[in-house]
């Protein structure tokens, strides 16, 4: 008897411990949002002609879904050479490959890889700033063809949480005056990521 009680009680902690965990990456999410639709409103931060900005009534997101919020398996990448990406205007920009990133979403296994900027990472405020680019099977359709970006902050130990409810567009989604990095060959997922940002209106 007193075994099933211990247990149950286990049970219980378990449940609110997750439950409470939930909470955490919703409002996290939330805030997410918030910031994005709000720096898009402001005329001195946001990408968005003077046109568009007077019919922006803020992003469309993918309805929130915490299987696309996965714990992943980080692999430090020591001996990383400087990677050129091409961008949007057709200009490149400079990255070294820092986190090798691996992960399942929906018991599927994935790999991502995680980048420090070169004209950024010696910059105090960037120290600990990693650039994840990546495309998936909604480019084009429901979510921006150019691929999305998520911001990531490094953490000591072995293990890092991607949330892709929290990717977004890059700027040249919204103008043409921006010289975004297009995701490499090998951060382009052969699934689908109904999460995040959206698409923009007309793309």
């Amino acid at each position: 008897m007193r075994v099933l009680v211990v247990l149950s009680v286990f049970v219980l902690i378990s449940k609110l411990s997750f439950s409470q965990i939930n909470d955490a990456a919703l409002s996290q999410i939330q805030i997410f949002q918030t910031e994005l639709n709000n720096a898009y409103l402001d005329l001195n931060e946001s990408p968005l002609s003077k046109e568009d900005l007077a019919k922006f009534k803020g992003h469309a997101f993918f309805p929130v879904n915490l299987n696309y919020r996965v714990t992943a398996k980080v692999e430090r990448i020591t001996d990383a050479k400087e990677v050129t990406f091409p961008t949007t205007s057709g200009k490149f920009k400079q990255y070294i490959p820092y986190l090798k990133l691996s992960f399942f979403i929906l018991k599927k296994q994935q790999v991502l890889y995680a980048y420090k900027s070169v004209a950024l990472m010696n910059k105090e405020e960037y120290k600990d700033y990693l650039f994840l680019p990546f495309a998936d099977k909604t480019n084009g359709f429901s979510s921006y063809g150019g691929g999305r970006y998520i911001d990531l902050k490094e953490v000591p130990g072995d293990f890092l949480i991607i949330d892709f409810n929290q990717c977004y567009n890059p700027y040249c989604a919204y103008s043409n005056a921006y010289n975004c990095p297009i995701p490499p060959e090998i951060n382009r997922l052969k699934i689908e990521i109904p999460a995040g940002v959206k698409a923009p209106a007309g793309h």
